[in-house]
């Protein structure tokens, strides 16, 4: 399949999470790509309401690009629990809604990963705690073309949670082969690794070699 190449120029990164964004900045940065976000150009968040990672993906995507008459290029990840049957899955960050802040839901990452833990530890002090993180990366462009990638990394799930550093279930997560948890690696260390990183990696090697 040939894949359409993407220019140097201005992109959108359809999201409003700051953690995300700068993520993806990092990742684009060799490349000659200006990203900006969708919050700030004041585009809204569409509803997800796709049922796969792919088609929230493209979701946020073909809204950013439609919306800002750039390529946009839309992530959606999230933590598949073995033992859960692949839940949160896609929704992720569903299980940290919360409604804790004014003006109306915010998210409480630590509340979420206390959901996780309960429910396992409900199975049994023997249950499999494996699992891995899923980046689904699509990219838009005004025109309606979209390319998607996606990208993997297994590990296991501790408690209590460890770590200051990255975001979401990073605390509780432990790459396979390390013993740190996304939490308490080195940003850089982190980003060679992630799930969010393998999605890249194709996404480079098939639209700016």
């Amino acid at each position: 399949m040939k894949h359409r190449k993407l220019e140097p120029g201005r992109l959108v990164i359809a999201s409003h999470n700051a953690g995300k964004v700068r993520e993806i900045r990092a990742l684009l940065a060799p490349f000659g790509i200006e990203p900006v976000s969708a919050g700030e150009l004041g585009l809204p968040e569409p509803d997800e309401t796709g049922t796969s990672f792919a088609e929230n993906a493209l979701l946020k995507a073909h809204a950013s690009a439609q919306g800002s008459g750039l390529p946009a290029l839309a992530d959606d990840s999230g933590l598949c629990v073995a033992a859960l049957g692949g839940a949160p899955g896609v929704y992720t960050a569903d299980w940290a809604e919360t409604q804790v802040f004014e003006g109306g839901p915010g998210r409480d990452w630590y509340m979420a990963m206390g959901k996780v833990e309960g429910k396992l530890a409900e199975l049994g002090p023997d249950t499999d705690r494996s699992a891995y993180f899923i980046c689904t990366l699509a990219l838009a462009w005004p025109d309606g073309h979209q390319e998607i990638f996606e990208g993997r990394v297994q590990g296991s799930l501790t408690w209590p949670p460890r770590g200051l550093l990255g975001f979401g279930y990073d605390p509780v997560f432990v790459p396979e082969g390390r013993s740190e948890t996304f939490a308490e690696l080195d940003p850089q260390e982190k980003h060679a690794m992630s799930h969010r990183a393998d999605a890249f990696r194709k996404l480079v090697a098939a639209l700016f070699s």
